[in-house]
């Protein structure tokens, strides 16, 4: 019974040890073969515009969540922020997996490579924090024709990958994107 015990108990911290490093592991992308140093945090992955997407989640010192409203992600990141049909051209032509131990999606494009999203969850209408580790929402700079909503990315465990629209006062994560 101790002998059992005690390889169990190997088993159990050798997998949590797994898990830890796994967690964090800060190059969240499979391949990266740029070469510019400017570029080194952005990943091509093989789409048709040529565009290339940084392999991190922005960061915001103002949320405890690194979440953004719409209006803060567009006037910090700019042109750097993705488009809907950016977005949507991720969504068209790479493969979605969701991955049950780092919570998010694998996202790899035509070429092989591949960014990794967070299911970070994100901070509703009525300013209701919630959904990390089950699904993650991505800001775009497009906005509804009524510029009442935000476009964005919507995926979870759960939930396909969509384009959607959400308050503008939501937070959301933020993913850039460099343009060709």
């Amino acid at each position: 019974m101790k002998k059992a015990f005690k390889i169990s108990m190997v088993c159990l911290v050798a997998l949590m040890t797994v898990g830890f490093l796994t967690s964090c592991d800060k190059d969240e992308s499979n391949t990266n073969t740029n070469t510019n140093a400017d570029d080194a945090n952005y990943v091509d992955l093989g789409l048709p515009s040529g565009n290339k997407w940084k392999t991190t989640n922005e960061t915001n010192p103002e949320s405890a969540y690194n979440l953004f409203t719409f209006d803060e992600a567009v006037e910090k990141f700019g042109d750097q922020l993705p488009t809907s049909g950016q977005l949507d051209e991720l969504l068209e032509k790479c493969d979605w997996t969701w991955d049950t131990i780092k919570k998010g999606c694998n996202v790899v494009g035509p070429n092989g490579n591949s960014i990794f999203l967070p299911a970070a969850g994100s901070i509703d209408h009525s300013g209701n924090f919630g959904g990390v580790g089950q699904y993650g929402s991505y800001w775009s700079s497009s906005t509804s024709p009524d510029n009442v909503y935000g476009k964005n990315i919507y995926f979870g465990y759960d939930v396909d990958p969509d384009l959607n629209g959400v308050y503008r006062d939501c937070c959301n994560s933020v993913r850039l994107v460099k343009t060709k």
